[in-house]
């Protein structure tokens, strides 16, 4: 099939069609419709066909992720705010109010009618193939929209070619090179806006070929600062392919994968494990077929796992079998080939975790602090916990051992996270400065530090200035210092671990189990809604007190881990070498 770039010199819906192995005839007049909406674009293709295929009608699948509900709920929260920046300051507004799809695409097309020159809270007509809403319309001196979004992530960095107009003048006229910016690559933002140009111009609504900004389309990203304007013919995709190419192409595709599964035809998409894996709620579903094929992607996950079944090694069972000493078979960018032949073996013989070497080198202290954040989402931190240990042996004077918290049941985002921020900072100060005077070692730990460092820092620059809160370059300095160990990266550098690397996988082959039998990262979300009375009802303290149970054990899951990473005990953990 040859994709014109972003004409359509054909209706779109036959070519789909075909694509999707489905021919209408007169027994089969009308093929079922599949709507797509932006979001498929770049989700798993397997996904696509289970979101389509009636027979996948109630089989498991995984509980909705509570991240992912609350980055919605701030998403939707940073579009209310900035619809009423914009609707104060711009002339003609017209907001489509709340309603059903056909209520709103009707108060859209009556903005539209009347030329409104903004239309905020859009929702287009569907042209038979896909579907859509934009946050912003904007209506050209020719005639005609184009489509504006609000995201709630990052849309530049600092450099330069970026093409932006100022916030409260969101307008392609108003567009020019903008010095202090270069554009941060978000894909999905570009396809979801060449998803609403192609729908503009299937209702008739966008701006007549060839008229200048005809096809620009903007996006305001988290920082709410400009408006960042993009050419959607623009030749910037892999091999010089427009934001328009590659959409139709990437449309074309899901759409003959959503009409196979919708009408029984051989499937487009096989289930493979990728990144998305994680959150998708279809993962038990998809889980259960990789393991009764033994599929190699439950190692080797994403591309590298299509490029060994293209050569023939489908299996985990067939990638355990290779010589890592033999030239391996592809290239593995992410690691080295007897790591994956290694975790293929280890898989084989559910082994969670081997060694990569004899001794594991760890930093101790005389003095140990064991560091755990809880946060909720983007909002805030509202939890710093904190185990402290001596083993060096403990001094007059010195604290006892033992679990500290240091919380705010205040709803983050709120001033009292700078209080129990400060709290932390300052007991966790003296415990160093302690250690120091005495002449003995400290040292801290977390499990994938990125987490901490960012709240560490973060806090520190939204409370600039209140009591307790340290200047920016003393928790930059605290960082930096060898005495800040993660864990994760212990584990991550001498550990292959063939069923994952987080902390609820690997302090188990420590010996260490959590109280609470649903403690996970995602459960803690709807604890937390719970114990600050979230969702409006009064604040569960049941709740409280089993959030701080499950960051103790985080906290004394990380000790454990590293006592057993450097005692004896570590000598039953197969070597790879061995396997």
């Amino acid at each position: 099939m040859t994709i014109s770039d972003g004409r359509q010199s054909r209706r779109l819906s036959e070519v789909l069609i075909t694509l999707g192995g489905v021919t209408a005839t007169a027994a089969n007049p009308s093929p079922p419709a599949v709507l797509l909406d932006a979001g498929a674009l770049t989700r798993c293709r397997r996904r696509i066909h289970l979101d389509h295929d009636p027979s996948a009608a109630g089989v498991p699948q995984a509980l909705p992720d509570p991240s992912l509900e609350q980055r919605r709920a701030d998403a939707a929260a940073h579009r209310d705010e900035l619809a009423a920046r914009l609707g104060a300051v711009l002339d003609g507004w017209a907001r489509v109010p709340a309603g059903s799809t056909a209520e709103r695409v009707a108060a859209t097309a009556a903005a539209i009618e009347r030329r409104a020159p903004y239309v905020w809270g859009a929702v287009l007509p569907s042209d038979g193939a896909g579907r859509g809403g934009a946050e912003l319309l904007v209506r050209l001196p020719g005639g005609g929209y184009v489509p504006l979004v609000v995201v709630r992530h990052r849309v530049t960095d600092p450099g330069t070619g970026a093409v932006t107009s100022p916030l409260l003048a969101p307008h392609p006229d108003r567009a020019l090179p903008d010095p202090t910016r270069k554009v941060r690559s978000q894909p999905r933002d570009l396809l979801r806006l060449a998803h609403l140009h192609r729908l503009l111009r299937a209702a008739g609504w966008a701006p007549p070929e060839g008229a200048r900004h005809a096809d620009l389309a903007g996006v305001i990203g988290l920082d709410a600062d400009a408006v960042v304007w993009h050419d959607l013919r623009s030749g910037h995709w892999p091999g010089g392919r427009s934001t328009l190419a590659e959409y139709e192409a990437r449309f074309a595709d899901r759409t003959a994968v959503a009409l196979a599964a919708a009408t029984g035809a051989p499937a487009l998409a096989a289930p493979s494990r990728v990144n998305e894996c994680r959150h998708c709620p279809w993962w038990p579903t998809c889980e259960s077929e990789l393991r009764r094929t033994d599929d190699v992607s439950l190692v080797v996950r994403g591309e590298t796992a299509v490029a060994l079944r293209e050569v023939g090694v489908q299996t985990v069972e067939q990638l355990a079998g290779l010589d890592p000493a033999a030239e391996p078979p592809i290239p593995f960018p992410a690691q080295p080939y007897p790591d994956v032949v290694a975790l293929a073996r280890a898989w084989r013989k559910d082994l969670s975790v081997v060694r990569r070497v004899p001794r594991v080198p760890v930093l101790r202290a005389d003095i140990e602090v064991d560091v755990d954040m809880e946060s909720f989402g983007e909002s805030g931190a509202y939890l710093w916990g904190a185990l402290l240990t001596h083993p060096g042996g403990a001094r007059p004077g010195d604290e006892p051992d033992g679990y500290r918290a240091f919380a705010t049941w205040d709803p983050v985002p709120t001033l009292d996270e700078a209080r129990s921020f400060a709290a932390f900072w300052g007991w966790l100060s003296a415990v160093r400065a302690r250690a120091a005077a005495s002449g003995r070692t400290f040292a801290a730990y977390c499990y994938n530090e990125q987490a901490e460092n960012r709240w560490l820092l973060g806090s520190a620059q939204r409370f600039a200035g209140m009591p307790g809160i340290p200047p920016i370059a003393e928790v930059e300095a605290f960082i930096a210092d060898p005495c800040w160990v993660d864990l994760f990266a212990v584990v991550n550098e001498w550990f292959l671990c063939a069923h994952g690397k987080g902390l609820k996988r690997i302090a188990p082959a420590a010996g260490f189990g959590w109280h609470d039998a649903e403690a996970s990262g995602e459960n803690s979300m709807r604890w937390y809604r719970d114990a600050v009375g979230m969702d409006g009802a009064p604040p569960d303290t049941v709740q409280r007190d089993r959030l701080l149970e499950y960051n103790a054990d985080d906290v004394a899951a990380t000790h454990a881990v590293r006592v057993w990473m450097t005692s004896p005990a570590i000598d039953e953990v197969p070597l790879a070498a061995d396997l």
